[in-house]
C-alpha cells in the first residue's frame, strides 16, 4: 500500500481506525505508540487521529486535552497488542482519570494480564463504572484471594457493579483453579 493510501478514517470505529494504523505501522509499533500515549507522551498528530478519530481533530484544533489521549492509548490496546504495553496498562489502573482506569481494567480482562491485586484495589474506587470493570476483570484474572472482596460488591449501591460482581463470582467459580475450593 502506498504511503498516501493511509488516510486516517476519522469517522470509522476505533477498531477500524486501529486496523488501518496496524496496516501503516505494524501491530507492535501501534501497541508501543498506544502505550506511550497512555503514559502521557506525544506520539504525533497522525497517530492521535488514528486512535481518537474525529474527537482527536477537536483536540488538535485547540479543545482541552484533559485525559483523552491517555484514554485513546488504552483503548487502542484493545485492538493492537504487544506484551511491552502491559506495564503501561498497569500504570493506567492508577490514572487520575476514572475513564482511563476503567479502560485499563477492560484491557486487563481482554489481555488476561496478571494485575489482580491492582484490580482488587479498584473495587473500592469512588466511580461505579471503575468498580464494575474491576470486578469484571477479576472474573478473568482473579483467584480465590479476590472472592471475598468481589462478594462484598454484591451489596454495592450501583446495580451494574452488583451485576458485574455476580458475573465475576460465577467466572471465578468455574475456573479450574477454583474447583477444589
Amino acid at each position: 500500500m502506498a504511503a498516501d493510501d493511509f488516510t486516517v478514517p476519522l469517522d470509522a470505529s476505533p477498531a477500524d481506525r486501529i486496523a488501518v494504523a496496524v496496516e501503516r505501522y505494524g501491530e507492535q509499533e501501534v501497541a508501543v505508540k498506544a502505550a506511550s500515549l497512555l503514559l502521557g507522551a506525544n506520539e504525533g498528530e497522525e497517530f492521535l487521529l488514528f486512535v481518537g478519530g474525529v474527537h482527536a481533530r477537536g483536540v488538535l484544533d485547540g479543545a482541552p486535552v484533559l485525559y483523552w489521549p491517555e484514554l485513546w492509548g488504552a483503548r487502542a490496546l484493545m485492538y493492537a497488542w504487544d506484551a511491552s504495553a502491559a506495564t503501561a496498562i498497569e500504570q493506567g489502573l492508577s490514572n487520575q482519570s476514572w475513564r482511563v482506569r476503567e479502560m485499563s481494567a477492560k484491557v486487563v480482562a481482554l489481555r488476561k494480564l496478571a494485575y489482580a491485586q491492582k484490580l482488587n484495589e479498584l473495587l473500592e474506587d469512588s466511580v461505579p463504572r471503575v468498580r464494575a470493570q474491576a470486578a469484571r476483570a477479576l472474573g478473568y484474572v482473579g483467584g480465590s484471594e479476590q472472592v471475598d472482596a468481589v462478594t462484598a460488591l454484591l451489596r454495592d449501591p450501583d446495580i451494574d457493579v452488583r451485576r458485574r460482581a455476580g458475573e465475576a463470582l460465577t467466572m471465578l467459580g468455574e475456573r479450574p483453579d477454583r474447583a477444589a475450593d
